[in-house]
């Protein structure tokens, strides 16, 4: 018993040991093992509180995606910045002081931070103005893909080759990101066609519209619509217009469009010529010279 005092002592003395200290209060081990555990206490609150508003009060009101996104985050960081406060108080620290050492802290550590910043200021305003919503389809860069978390430091996208890529939320405020799915998520599909000359141009036209008509992802109205571009150098050149409610099938719906298009010129005999180039030989050597030193036949 007298040995398992010892060690009892000997552990108190060791997690109350002061590490340092800020503005003279001792901070040890137990000071900060009662700040993770407040901050553990307030986190399993707010994911309670979170799971209670998604579950009950959101479908009763039956709000937007978005909204329901960014009031969950705001629930869940102003939850855990009070317990932050409450944990801090609770070991004796006093609030000004640590905001004037963070304050001196963050002058040099300032120009680091700026990112973080830049993301988080970034990351609020994508979730209060929602130019961007889970489950959009955009493009922000090279990447095509479809939003699948948006955070307060980076949001989540997932590819069309179910690659998922995280992107900080200031790229989305700085740079061009195209929203395929905002608002209104019809597009308008631009299909490419050349034919030989000499075809029949209202066959053709007809063929085309045709074509777009049967597809079961165009839509009716708008209705398709078919452009005589331009004379090429080898072409006739037409362009089919058609619009589709759902961006994330442009590929597949572009792709069905472009078979049913060859099986259909086939079937009317329409040719879509081969790209035609014009080919010029010069050669310094005089006719002459050819002519008399031509390879007999049979050699």
């Amino acid at each position: 018993m007298e040995n398992l005092g010892l060690i009892i002592k000997k552990i108190g003395q060791i997690i109350n040991f002061p590490l340092f200290h800020v503005n003279q209060k001792p901070i040890s081990l137990t000071s900060i093992i009662m700040v993770l555990v407040i901050l553990l206490v307030f986190y399993l609150i707010s994911r309670g509180i979170r799971r209670l508003i998604t579950n009950r009060i959101f479908p009763k009101y039956k709000l937007d995606m978005g909204i329901q996104l960014a009031i969950s985050r705001i629930v869940h960081y102003m939850i855990i910045g009070l317990g932050i406060i409450m944990g801090v108080q609770l070991i004796g620290l006093n609030l000004t002081s640590l905001a004037v050492v963070f304050g001196l802290l963050s002058v040099g550590i300032g120009f680091g931070l700026q990112n973080i910043a830049a993301n988080f200021i970034s990351g609020l305003i994508i979730l209060f103005e929602r130019p961007i919503q889970i489950g959009d389809r955009i493009t922000v860069g090279d990447i095509l893909g479809d939003v699948e978390n948006i955070s307060l430091r980076a949001t989540h996208i997932r590819t069309v080759d179910n690659v998922t890529i995280i992107v900080p939320n200031s790229e989305f405020i700085s740079s061009q990101v195209i929203n395929w799915s905002h608002r209104d998520p019809k597009i308008r599909l631009h299909v490419p066609v050349g034919v030989a000359y000499g075809s029949d141009v209202p066959l053709v036209i007809r063929s085309l519209l045709e074509v777009a008509r049967s597809h079961s992802q165009v839509l009716e109205s708008p209705a398709p619509r078919v452009w005589f571009t331009d004379f090429g150098n080898s072409s006739l050149n037409f362009e089919l217009l058609a619009w589709i409610v759902d961006p994330k099938k442009k590929p597949d719906v572009i792709s069905d469009l472009n078979i049913k298009i060859d099986e259909i010129f086939r079937k009317h005999e329409v040719t879509i010529p081969f790209p035609q180039r014009d080919l010029h030989l010069r050669s310094s050597v005089p006719l002459s010279y050819i002519s008399q030193n031509r390879i007999p036949e049979g050699s």
